[in-house]
């Protein structure tokens, strides 16, 4: 899977009182959205993995979405 991002992206993930916290611009959730929509495509097992070192802002969490079925 090719993963996409739209030019002037940004994504944080972040962890407030145990939950999940996702923050993006329109950039950033127009290419989440599209890669939402690629790995839904794809096959079981398939995976996408966000973490500080290739995609998201400098201290956010590490976050993985996986198709399941």
């Amino acid at each position: 899977m090719k993963i996409n991002w739209i030019e002037g992206y940004s994504i944080r993930i972040k962890d407030e009182n145990g939950q999940i916290v996702i923050s993006a611009n329109r950039e950033g959730l127009l290419s989440l959205a599209d890669q939402l929509v690629q790995l839904a495509e794809g096959d079981p097992g398939e995976h996408i993995h966000y973490d500080e070192y290739n995609s998201v802002e400098e201290g956010s969490r590490e976050l993985i979405i996986e198709r399941i079925g």
